[in-house]
């Protein structure tokens, strides 16, 4: 209800949701439709709270699709790939467009005459190919510029957490490698070094043996510390590879051990290869028939640390790896992808504002087979400059054409309102539109409830969504009265 719990001053002063008794919590109407709407004497003489919870989220969510103001918007800078990710609580977009440099929007048009399919891959003859090419097992294997290593979320490569202290220590990609920059710490009273690790998930689903080969550096000893000790292998990820505290007490990181590479070759060894000659010079060190046979999900797991430390001012030590392919020989039972279809690359790749199949001709030009019927009925998809898009809906992303690329772009789109307990709320203009969604789905469901009541309530809710529309909509006479004379009618006052 609307029942004031703050004063003026903590609302003006403290606080950061300004216009927030407008709203309602979806807490608040379940709460208030048990009171009112449940129980002896009234409409619905029993339901449960989880029920009524249900038939709440369900009205949420179809009602923020057409009626509640239930629009977000996102804003990137374009990157090279020439995509956008769908946002976590997306379920439709109502434009998209970019911004100039004095903060207007230009739309941007959705176009149906391309895509992104699965580009399957063949043999020089064009015959159909199931080999799997070390490029789909392994993603940015060979750390290109832009290739993302994080704790989290969707990237190339997972890391774990990086400590505070010592100061030195990083992981990253520099000049097109993973580097491991890490220096000494005393740890539960022992100077050592951290044993961070990096990791990326590989499908082999239908594969049985692998085989691996990796470019790595160790770095070198000097006084206070020994070389540097980098592994990369195979691993079913069973061990808390996440701690990197190798002298911890309880729980102490076994990641500089070679047992987390817990997948053998088909001779008995471990599936691992450890570069630790302290050389500061690159090498390359191959692995032969890993057995993958049991798993469709296994690991490549990099680990780095520096060994025997002993004085933690030393300047910090730097591993290297490189090029990591994983590379199998045998037939899968699945089509193979090749990478981009060749329709998106020639998409993104395509100059808009110069395009050499259909000429750019000012509609002054005398071009007289461009005047016979051909310019008639055009798209506005293709006539204009901004841009346009389609949207990947199995992959989640959004691909622009080439002339969006760098530009800030502006995505609105609609959520359904419970994505987060702080989106969970009602325009009071709309309350009791959920009330009588809520009763009428309840009563729908109920066995032997009179058909008559459920008519009823079917109308009542109608009636009550088409009030909210019209009072959510917002219209103002000030604003018809605007629009009537850019149309050129006369109004009186």
């Amino acid at each position: 209800m609307g029942i004031l719990e703050q004063s003026q001053q903590s609302y003006y002063s403290d606080s950061s949701d300004f216009g927030n008794y407008q709203f309602t919590s979806l807490e608040n109407i379940i709460n208030q439709f048990m009171v009112a709407y449940v129980g002896e004497e009234k409409i619905i003489s029993k339901a449960s709270r989880t029920d009524v919870a249900f038939h709440a989220q369900r009205a949420m969510q179809e009602l923020s699709f057409d009626t509640f103001k239930s629009v977000k918007s996102q804003e990137i800078s374009l990157p090279p790939s020439l995509t956008m990710i769908l946002p976590h609580d997306y379920v439709n977009y109502t434009k998209i467009s970019w911004s100039d440099s004095a903060g207007i929007k230009h739309p941007l048009y959705p176009t149906s005459h391309t895509s992104n399919p699965f580009k399957i891959l063949q043999n020089t003859d064009k015959s159909y190919d199931f080999t799997v090419p070390a490029s789909v097992l392994v993603t940015n294997g060979d750390f290109p510029a832009g290739t993302t290593i994080q704790t989290g979320g969707n990237a190339d490569w997972l890391r774990t957490v990086i400590a505070g202290t010592p100061a030195d220590d990083d992981i990253g990609v520099v000049n097109n490698a993973l580097t491991f920059t890490q220096g000494g710490n005393t740890l539960n009273g022992t100077v050592a070094s951290r044993v961070y690790a990096v990791w990326q998930e590989v499908d082999v689903d239908g594969i049985d043996l692998l085989d691996l080969s990796v470019i790595g550096t160790s770095a070198a000893a000097a006084t206070g510390k020994g070389s540097g000790t980098v592994r990369v292998g195979l691993s079913t990820l069973s061990h808390n590879y996440t701690v990197t505290n190798p002298n911890k007490a309880n729980n102490a990181s076994t990641n500089h051990t070679d047992a987390v590479f817990d997948l053998f070759t088909t001779s008995g060894l471990l599936s691992l290869v450890k570069f630790n000659d302290g050389l500061a010079t690159a090498s390359t060190k191959t692995l032969e028939n890993i057995d993958v046979s049991a798993h469709s999900t296994v690991y490549i797991l990099i680990t780095s640390f520096i060994e025997n430390f002993t004085d933690s001012t030393v300047a910090a030590s730097t591993n290297i790896v490189d090029d990591i392919t994983l590379t199998y020989d045998g037939i899968v039972n699945n089509l193979q992808s090749e990478g981009d279809s060749t329709t998106w690359t020639s998409y993104k790749n395509h100059n808009e504002n110069s395009n050499s199949d259909i000429q750019d001709y000012d509609y002054n030009e005398s071009i007289h087979e461009l005047n016979i019927g051909q310019r008639y009925g055009i798209e506005p998809s293709f006539a204009q400059t901004n841009g346009s898009f389609y949207i990947d809906d199995l992959k989640g992303l959004i691909h622009f054409s080439s002339n969006v690329s760098g530009k800030t772009v502006i995505l609105d789109y609609i959520s359904d309102s419970l994505g987060t307990d702080g989106e969970m709320r009602v325009h009071k203009f709309a309350e009791e539109a959920m009330y009588k969604w809520i009763t009428h789905a309840i009563l729908a469901s109920k066995f032997n409830t009179p058909e008559y009541l459920v008519a009823r309530f079917k109308k009542e809710r109608f009636a009550a969504i088409r009030q909210a529309k019209l009072r959510l909509s917002n219209l103002k006479i000030e604003d018809l009265t605007k629009v009537l004379r850019g149309k050129s009618k006369w109004i009186k006052h």
